[in-house]
């Protein structure tokens, strides 16, 4: 097999500047001139807590992905390549470049679609920028607290896109993360103002995605973009730390990236008059897309009443989100790929119906191919309110109306889902999550020893000490 070796910057870095040149595109000045500025000081308790939630949360997800085929690939990939500044492979904790340790550690935690969400005027997980904070912090042996502030960073440039630009332009939500995760991966190296913007320039540039990605049936991709993205963000700074120049104006340009999005302002930067985003993003409950949520709720809390086999029909009354479902010849309507299925509404409403839950198992194989499941699926209909519509994203609603043969009706509706940062999951139950994620993979005790060592993240020296106990059992 080639072995490919990459190699770190040899030059020292440069003396850290809050200041980048007034030249600068202006919009890339402000996100870098915010960059180099925040100081771990400055994170109240809450935020360096609710990272360690996110970061528990998102481990849980990475690990429980761990056999998945994209995980597999996205492995062996990875393992062709060597550095002398390593990252590790969660599972088997081969050494690679930290680039390829981000793309095959940040497929793994977003294969299941179990990571957090936001969503304001777009959507997207931001824990995928995790994939690049961890890769890259071991690399340069980084500390538990730059790792809490890399992360809040990567939050914060992340969310703020999702923030400004409307859904649905052609776009994959992917964008957010390459920029947050440059942001990141910038701070870690250290650098000032100047090369902050170069790397934002260098990430913007070339990783404009298509949402062609999520469209019709789903492939490996959907779990991988972000993961690339991850990928991409690590290698823009590690080459503005190096030197190289991106081009001027790679936001507000003539064909910048305003030019196929519209032109912005950035929103209010966490501590500098708005919230910090990772205290506002949602956690998920059922692994499954964040629009199933409150749907799940609904249909569970109806499983004891209703017997599927003598179900009549279903209406669900959602937001605008229902208006996917119009066309029933959609692959969402018949899911062929697992990928495809926790996208399905249709699906895992009749899912849950039938079984009472939302795990997994749901998207076996053979559940794919389930006629219990089809069956429902073709006596449900899904139509916006645009009462519901005008209250997303503030609330998610969902009203779902079951009639049995017999003309009796039951319905059940819910605003906020568990694990919505409203209706939040207790600390408690992050670490159940881990648990039953991790079930099986790990050796006795390790769970608890990842556990503790994330709660204590911001004492921690190294952030290799927690990749060391990122091994599972029987990994190959």
């Amino acid at each position: 097999m080639l072995e490919f070796h990459c190699h770190g910057a040899a030059h020292s870095r440069a003396p850290h500047s809050r200041k980048a040149p007034k030249s600068m595109d202006p919009r890339i000045r402000e996100l870098s001139e915010y960059a180099a500025g925040l100081s771990y000081g400055e994170l109240p308790d809450e935020v360096v807590h609710e990272c360690k939630r996110k970061l528990i949360d998102t481990l849980g997800c990475a690990i429980g992905a761990f056999d998945a085929e994209p995980a597999r690939i996205a492995r062996a990939v990875a393992g062709r390549y060597s550095s002398d500044a390593p990252a590790r492979i969660f599972g088997t904790l081969k050494k690679t470049s930290a680039e390829h340790a981000a793309f095959a550690n940040g497929t793994m935690l977003r294969y299941a679609d179990f990571n957090d969400a936001y969503f304001n005027k777009n959507s997207g997980h931001p824990s995928d920028t995790f994939a690049g904070v961890l890769a890259l912090g071991e690399s340069v042996h980084a500390d538990g607290k730059a790792i809490i502030l890399a992360t809040t960073l990567a939050y914060e440039g992340f969310c703020n896109f999702s923030d400004i630009l409307p859904r649905e332009q052609g776009w994959d939500y992917v964008l957010f993360g390459v920029v947050g995760g440059a942001l990141s991966a910038a701070k870690l190296l250290k650098l000032d103002a100047a090369r902050i913007g170069q790397a934002i320039a260098l990430a913007v540039t070339p990783n404009l995605a298509l949402e062609q990605t999520r469209m019709g049936e789903l492939s490996h991709w959907k779990g991988c973009a972000a993961a690339n993205a991850a990928r991409n963000g690590v290698f823009a700074a590690t080459l503005a730390e190096a030197g190289l120049t991106g081009p001027d104006d790679a936001i507000v340009g003539k064909a910048g990236l305003q030019h196929a999005v519209g032109k912005f302002e950035w929103a209010p930067f966490g501590g500098r008059g708005g919230p910090f985003r990772v205290c506002e993003t949602h956690l998920k409950y059922f692994p499954a897309v964040v629009h199933s949520q409150s749907p799940i709720a609904v249909a569970i809390e109806l499983h004891g009443k209703v017997k599927p086999a003598e179900i009549e029909s279903i209406v669900v009354d959602s937001y605008w989100v229902a208006n996917r479902y119009t066309n029933r010849a959609s692959p969402l309507w018949q899911p062929g790929t697992r990928e495809t299925a926790d996208h399905s509404l249709p699906y895992i409403i009749a899912a849950a119906l039938i079984d009472g839950t939302i795990s997994e198992k749901s998207f076996d194989e053979d559940r794919l191919r389930d006629p219990r499941i089809a069956d429902l699926m073709k006596r449900m209909i899904l139509r916006e309110k645009p009462e519901f519509t005008q209250l997303h994203p503030v609330k998610w609603p969902c009203v779902i109306e079951v009639t049995m043969q017999d003309g009796k009706q039951h319905s059940a509706s819910v605003e906020y889902f568990k694990g919505h940062a409203k209706n939040p999951l207790s600390d408690n139950e992050v670490e159940h999550k881990f648990r039953e994620l991790t079930a099986g993979r790990l050796e006795a005790g390790q769970a608890d020893r990842i556990l503790e060592t994330v709660w204590k993240l911001d004492t921690l020296a190294d952030i290799g000490q927690l990749i060391d106990l990122m091994a599972i059992k029987g990994a190959v």
